[in-house]
């Protein structure tokens, strides 16, 4: 007999903020706790400082103005008008104020008390049961989350829905102060003055729940679909018995949820719709049909636990029908006649004569060829054959996946239980099959194959999407690429001793340069300007960063280094020798000064800085770039010390 179990999570986009708050919680912000001295230093500068508006001009109200030198207040140069004498402006104090909890509870109660309960046939949803955990004291506080043993403060989730806000989600807390979702926010902020609004992130909902899908389809039951965005169906139809039955599967499953964060309902039937409606509508948070019970367990629930359309709800109530056992007692052809087919559908499929399969969320499958022998291979001739037949295999996978690969893992199984692991990486999404077989050949000479290897395997350890590549009219136009030398190099000498450099606006040589990837795609132009921006009117193009009338070395030290006994004529004279690294260079051909002047904008310590650089030769025909540190007149510019900060060819 079929087995369905419904894990309903009704607090999940509450929970799963609550969780990555307690989760950024844990790692310190060094970069705000730097910060907050620097934003401390200027609060306090703001406070002193004068509010007149630079370019001068005085205004009437200015700080400087309405203080004398003490901080006492200057006196109101405008004469106050007798009318006003008496008077004063105060903000009018909100009409609403906030409910209590317990007397928030008490009026749902007074107001919804009895048409629930008649549409429930004498069961509680789960917003009453929830709504009695919640504290008798909330207080409105801004912040980290609450430690152990404190409380959370009402919060709720906003959607946009057309031109206004809405309530997503709402903490149980907010609930019981009367929010619900789908409220509009001015009426949220008007009922809870201070409630804590934050944006809905349902994308990151249903990621996490998919996870939480692909996860429960590896652990607990092999079919897994999603019921709603709050929920999830688990056929356990078989594998129940495995953690100890129903009744300790559906335990586990609520208590793993609360380790996590999470609130869990529970309930497994035989039908699907059923499940999900006992789920929902049960009174306890494990719910556990007996077989063939599930039509008498249906019977006293209210009429959304069908789900129904909201509309034919409304449409049933007003004709006095509150209960499933009430709407399955009535004739089928009137009931389709007057509403359609739709409810008719629901209660066969929540009864089971309507089969409602379950659309399964399939866990992806890694990407592998593999090939194993009936005699085991040793030669480097055999395994190169092999990889030849496993790459077309793979490439034809990657292709089915749409996929592209960036690093594949070569596992030879050897007889002994060794394996030989070899790794390569690709500078970008690709399926070219021949260039990754070269990349493979090339370190084939890294795999002992000891005694023998009797199976083969390409595993995709890292895949990115990769869509269908556009062909280039014409093929003089096409850009090299690059990427197979990149692929090539990476696998020989690494990839983190790959790179190249690009240009950063900068004047000082050290800061004119950084790192970057080897494929990292161009800067991208400047965007138009407007029509009526001052840019505009600049007519000269933006100058090259590396210009060739001022040639770099191709080798930049990270750091200059200080040279020693250097001789060299004040104040623009080349040096004649000088010692670097314990050997000395006599100079014989130089070029010079370039002067550097220091970036005062960036660093109040370079405002008077000077570098003199000269291009060198020594007796041996070595180039070297070297700086002076100072012009050699002002001693605040430097202290005519040598560097050198790098080397031409």
């Amino acid at each position: 007999m079929k087995r369905v179990a419904s894990l309903y999570l009704p607090d999940w986009p509450i929970e799963r903020l609550r969780r990555a708050e307690r989760t950024n919680a844990k790692q310190p912000d060094t970069v705000q706790a730097s910060l907050d001295p620097l934003l401390k230093a200027a609060a306090a500068e703001q406070a002193v400082a004068c509010s007149v508006p630079r370019g001068g001009g005085w205004r009437p109200g200015a700080r400087w103005a309405r203080t004398d030198g003490s901080g006492a207040a200057m006196p109101d140069p405008r004469q106050t008008p007798h009318r006003d004498i008496g008077r004063r402006d105060e903000a009018a104090k909100p009409p609403f104020r906030a409910m209590r909890p317990d007397e928030a509870y008490s009026s749902r109660a007074r107001g919804e008390g009895s048409r629930a309960s008649s549409a429930r046939g004498g069961g509680e949803t789960p917003q009453a049961d929830r709504s009695r955990h919640v504290p008798s004291t909330i207080r409105y506080a801004d912040g980290p989350p609450p430690r152990a043993g404190e409380e959370y403060p009402p919060f709720v989730t906003s959607l946009k829905d057309g031109s206004r806000l809405i309530i997503g989600a709402a903490c149980p807390a907010a609930q019981a102060l009367g929010l619900v979702p789908a409220m509009p926010i001015t009426q949220a902020r008007a009922l809870v003055p201070g409630l804590d609004i934050r944006p809905a992130d349902r994308e990151g909902d249903q990621t996490d729940l998919t996870r939480l899908a692909i996860t429960a389809a590896r652990r607990w039951a092999p079919i897994v679909a999603f019921s709603g965005p709050d929920g999830l169906f688990l056929d356990v139809t078989g594998t129940a018995h495995l953690f100890g039955g129903e009744a300790r599967m559906a335990r586990r499953i609520v208590r793993l949820m609360a380790r996590l964060g999470f609130t869990a309902r529970v309930a497994v039937a035989d039908t699907t719709g059923a499940a999900w409606a006992m789920a929902r509508y049960g009174r306890d948070a494990l719910t556990i049909v007996a077989p063939a019970a599930h039509i008498d367990a249906l019977a006293p629930l209210p009429l959304a636990a069908l789900r129904l359309d909201s509309r034919a709800v409304d449409a049933l109530l007003h004709l006095g029908v509150d209960s499933v056992g009430q709407l399955a007692a009535m004739p089928r052809a009137p009931l389709v006649r007057r509403f359609g087919g739709a409810i008719a559908l629901r209660l066969d499929q929540a009864s089971g004569r309507v089969a409602e399969p379950l659309d399964p969320v399939v866990p992806a499958e890694p990407i592998a060829a593999v090939q194993r022998f009936a005699e085991p291979i040793a030669t480097a001739e055999a395994i190169e054959h092999w990889l030849g037949q496993l790459m077309p295999r793979l490439v034809t996978a990657l292709a089915d996946a749409g996929k592209g690969v960036r690093a594949i893992e070569l596992v030879a199984d050897r007889i002994d239980g060794v394996p030989q692991r070899l790794t390569i990486g690709l500078a970008r999404p690709s399926r070219d099959g021949p260039h990754m077989l070269r990349l493979i050949t090339r370190r084939i000479e890294e795999i002992a194959p000891g005694y023998g290897i009797d199976a083969l395997a390409l595993h995709v350890r890292r895949a990115d999407p990769l869509g269908a590549q556009p062909f280039e009219e014409r093929l003089e136009d096409k850009p090299t690429d690059i990427a197979p030398l990149v692929d090539a190099l990476a696998n020989r000498i690494g990839e983190k001793r790959l790179w190249r450099m690009r240009p950063v606006e900068s004047d000082v040589p050290e800061r004119s340069l950084a790192p970057a990837p080897p494929l990292d795609p161009p800067p991208r132009p400047d965007q138009r300007l407007k029509a009526d921006d001052v840019r505009r009117l600049s007519r000269t193009e933006a100058p090259h960063p590396w210009h060739p009338r001022w040639p770099r070395p191709a080798r930049l030290l990270r750091r200059p280094e200080l040279l020693d006994h250097v001789i060299a004529e004040l104040p623009d004279q080349p040096p004649r020798r000088f010692d670097w690294r314990g050997e000395t260079h006599r100079v014989i051909r130089a070029d010079g000064p370039e002067r550097i002047l220091g970036e005062w904008w960036l660093r109040t310590s370079e405002a008077q800085s000077v570098r003199d650089y000269f291009r060198v030769e020594d007796e041996a025909g070595r180039r070297f770039w070297l700086f002076r540190r100072g012009d050699g007149e002002r001693p605040e510019t430097g202290d005519l010390a040598w560097f050198i900060h790098g080397a031409f060819g």
